[in-house]
């Protein structure tokens, strides 16, 4: 079995020079970020040091690519996901000891925790996961949009703020802004917010900027690289997920990066696109 699946912890915090603001988009769909240069990286961080960065404008989605968006693309082109080429996709049921995940060969988009946990005939409105970063791509590439690189995403999902979070979020009242794992641990199912797994998007409130779910559902993939890479094939994730909970992972934050093999696929794994500004 191919060992792709850990993620690799790294925090980076930002300081906006340039705060983030809301532009005017063509609907509701999308937040606009202004061009402009802003601070990210924390001060003795060797992977991602204190820095500015000059970025041009652009359009954010608010919510995350949903299974009846990813279906429309399917059928439009026959795509075939590679959790469905390499049978090979990851996916929990509660009882699991921590950080340990079942290989499910039934698992993919359309049956995200594997065929036997049910498909998404009720849940198009659900984020799309045990999507790999580079089923993330050909989507893109399809839908003319791209993915938010690591600090278009930093800077949409914290805007403005200089804390973990945004606005007046703190890691005890997360829970009204993310679909996370409110349990002591994952030995028993956790359905205090409503959600076993995903959420429907939008379920929770947004951030300033009117964001969606990026502390929680699902880990969002974003382009580039950081210097621990070291030339590797590396795909890089932010955010949280509904697994993610304060004594597992924490990575319901703005902060936090996740690697994984490109070819890797999770049932807490999507994302979120991103578009210029005309």
């Amino acid at each position: 079995m191919l060992k792709r699946i850990k993620w690799y912890i790294l925090p980076v915090l930002l300081c906006a020079i340039t705060y983030p603001q809301m532009l005017l988009s063509q609907d509701s769909l999308w937040a606009g970020i202004p061009a402009g240069t802003y601070q990210v990286g924390e001060k003795n961080n060797i992977q991602n040091p204190l820095r500015k960065v000059t970025i041009n404008s652009f359009y954010i989605a608010t919510c995350e690519v949903t299974n009846g968006e990813f279906e429309k693309f399917v059928l439009a082109t026959g795509y075939i996901t590679e959790a469905e080429q390499y049978k090979d996709a990851l996916v929990f049921e509660p009882g699991l000891e921590e950080f340990r995940w079942i290989t499910d060969s039934s698992a993919c988009w359309r049956y995200p925790n594997g065929v036997s946990r049910g498909d998404i005939k009720d849940k198009m409105n659900h984020p799309v996961t045990c999507i790999s970063y580079n089923d993330a791509l050909t989507y893109c590439k399809w839908a003319g949009v791209r993915l938010p690189t690591l600090e278009e995403w930093e800077i949409a999902a914290t805007a403005g703020s200089r804390s973990r979070y945004f606005g007046k979020v703190t890691q005890r009242n997360v829970h009204l802004y993310a679909n996370i794992w409110h349990g002591n641990d994952h030995l028993l199912p956790d359905y205090s917010d409503g959600f076993l797994y995903t959420a429907p998007v939008a379920s929770f409130k947004p951030n300033p900027l009117g964001l969606y779910d990026v502390l929680g559902n699902v880990f969002e993939f974003c382009s580039g690289s950081l210097p621990r890479d070291n030339g590797r094939k590396v795909a890089h994730a932010r955010g949280g997920s509904w697994w993610c909970s304060v004594n597992a992972c924490s990575f319901f934050n703005t902060k936090d990066i996740g690697s994984v093999n490109p070819h890797a696929s999770f049932s807490n794994q999507g994302f979120r696109v991103v578009k210029k500004i005309l």
